[in-house]
């Protein structure tokens, strides 16, 4: 149950992905048979992935993931102005990945004008405040706004964001990960000009990625060598990736459509309601209403432990959870996002992600209704300031904090 950290290759996937691991095995930039071959495997996989999100194959860029896709947008729009001297503006947010906040901070240190927006209680920004930073904005400005929340799952107003942005004649981003195969994506209705998807997100391999580029939107490399890409991303071709990429975008497209993802979305429903009725002082980190929320992800907190603990206890028994992102896994500091939206330092240290994958089983959902409430109480026995039925200690409580913007 950490789908949002990784997930599973589909067997499927890895079939269509085996031909190119052992025998077609050409460069997709050689022109004889065998490296035409590779060629027709790429860009039938570029059709698959622009398909998927209602857009032109040749606005897609083939990467080695997200992180560098994100790392692309950004220092692809704003990196010539600043290499220029020019004023350069990033409006972002307190709650994005890290490959979009350490990449913040680099831009920063180079001489970037870069914009933090807080965020509500529930992990969602508020449109007017982007408006608000985008007022005398310089030509060189890009707005990057998740699309959903990889930690609370809560689904970010990014095509208002986008019309705003819009008005302002400024670039659009979206890091777009965990929404991708877990929700409709079309990025005309969306309204923006660039969006980072990640194959292992969504049951293809990992080290394979990709950006959607409007046409039209200029891009500044962040490799140089060969023309591949169009001159965008130079470097051979991960051919298996984006082979693995292209199918696993395509089952991802008809889990939302053929009811899989409503199958997930009652399965998570559930777990979550039986761990609430059965532990006490327990409750959601984000929003809940329908339509608010990714449908495979619950951020619970527990109070009277430490998530870490919880996380040990559970892998010990075969249940696999998170205290938030992977990329910070081992940080000694609470979640950026929980601590974003107000949580004190205690309740964000005892808060775990459940993120369910499109194989997750009924029975998995009872097993994990079993073993998590025998954990929490196991841990609270063992606990010296816990007494049961005693309220929370005010420190563990919901605290309205200043969020602490990264180092710059």
């Amino acid at each position: 149950m950490d789908a949002n950290a990784t997930t599973p290759l589909l067997p499927e996937v890895f079939e269509a992905m085996r031909p190119f691991l052992m025998n077609s095995f050409g460069n997709a930039s050689s022109i004889h048979h065998y490296g035409q071959q590779a060629r027709m495997a790429v860009e039938q996989a570029r059709e698959d992935v622009a398909a998927a999100l209602g857009a032109r194959s040749s606005e897609i860029v083939f990467t080695s993931g997200a992180t560098e896709s994100d790392n692309l947008a950004l220092f692809g729009m704003l990196g010539k102005a600043l290499d220029a001297g020019e004023p350069a503006r990033l409006v972002t947010t307190s709650i994005e990945h890290h490959a979009i906040l350490h990449a913040a901070e680099a831009l920063a240190v180079r001489g970037g004008d870069v914009r933090f927006l807080p965020v509500s209680p529930l992990g969602v920004v508020d449109p007017p405040a982007v408006r608000e930073a985008l007022a005398n904005a310089p030509p060189a400005t890009l707005v990057s706004v998740m699309l959903a929340n990889n930690e609370t799952g809560a689904l970010q107003p990014v095509e208002e964001i986008a019309r705003i942005a819009a008005e302002a004649d400024v670039w659009m981003h979206t890091d777009a990960v965990q929404a991708i195969g877990k929700l409709p994506v079309n990025v005309k209705t969306l309204g923006i000009d660039l969006l980072s998807l990640s194959g292992h997100k969504l049951h293809g391999p990992q080290g394979v990625g990709a950006l959607w580029l409007r046409r039209g939107t200029p891009l500044q490399p962040l490799f140089y060598g060969g023309a591949h890409e169009r001159q965008r991303r130079a470097g051979t071709e991960n051919l298996a990736g984006i082979v693995g990429l292209g199918a696993a975008i395509r089952f991802a497209l008809q889990a939302v459509s053929d009811g899989t993802i409503a199958r997930i979305a009652a399965l998570r429903d559930r777990l979550e309601a039986t761990l609430l009725a059965e532990i006490d002082e327990c409750g959601v980190n984000g929003p809940t209403a329908p339509g608010t929320r990714l449908p495979n992800t619950t951020n619970l907190w527990f109070d009277h432990l430490e998530g870490e603990a919880l996380v040990i206890a559970l892998d010990l028994k075969g249940l696999a959870l998170s205290g938030g992102s992977a990329c910070a896994s081992g940080a000694t500091e609470p979640s950026h996002v929980l601590t974003a939206m107000g949580l004190g330092a205690h309740r964000a240290r005892a808060s775990l992600r459940f993120s369910l994958t499109r194989a997750t089983t009924e029975q998995e959902i009872d097993r994990a209704c079993e073993l998590v409430p025998a954990a929490v109480a196991r841990l609270r026995e063992l606990s010296p300031v816990y007494k049961a039925g005693s309220p929370a200690q005010p420190q563990d409580g919901l605290q309205i904090e200043p969020f602490p913007q990264p180092t710059l």
